[in-house]
């Protein structure tokens, strides 16, 4: 297999692996609506490892957000402009262990302002309620993905499929 052959298997692995842990029938009830605690987002780390993933992540919210019944195309939309928007932001971010605390901060404030405005607007449920409620979702799935990250970086396997 070429190299990017590898590497478009590894994008198209992840992004299905996100939308496993996202519409999942006993994991979507977590993944949709005012409080939410996105499995998937544990996913979010990658982009720190290797930019690459951004487009996993990107393709992968976007797809899984075609099945947010409540939401609908407002978070096809806004959904997968919050994960690019968090993409961005951590991929500018020098990676080293001490900075990967950067990520699950970005990714709860960036969340929890979009899709808490996205609830606010679309389903009239206040704002800093909503806000806050996704952001502490997301600040606790991002913290445990940041600890099963460290140790599964210790597996020198593990660690050459991810960054290789």
């Amino acid at each position: 297999m070429n190299n990017k052959t590898h590497e478009l298997t590894k994008i198209a692995i992840v992004a299905a692996l996100y939308i496993v842990l996202t519409v999942t029938p006993v994991i979507s009830i977590l993944s949709y609506g005012p409080i939410q605690f996105r499995v998937s987002e544990v996913l979010m780390i990658l982009p720190f490892l290797d930019h690459k993933y951004s487009w996993s992540l990107i393709m992968g919210c976007l797809v899984a957000n075609v099945f947010s019944a409540s939401l609908g195309v407002y978070d096809i939309v806004f959904g997968t402009i919050a994960t690019a928007l968090v993409c961005f932001i951590i991929t500018r971010v020098p990676n080293n262990y001490k900075n990967v605390w950067i990520v699950p901060v970005t990714g709860s404030i960036v969340n929890g302002l979009i899709i808490g405005a996205e609830l606010h607007y679309v389903l009239k449920l206040p704002f800093w309620i909503s806000a806050g409620t996704v952001a502490l979702g997301e600040l606790g799935v991002l913290i445990v993905g940041v600890i099963i990250f460290y140790f599964l970086l210790q597996n020198n396997n593990f660690k050459s499929i991810i960054t290789r």
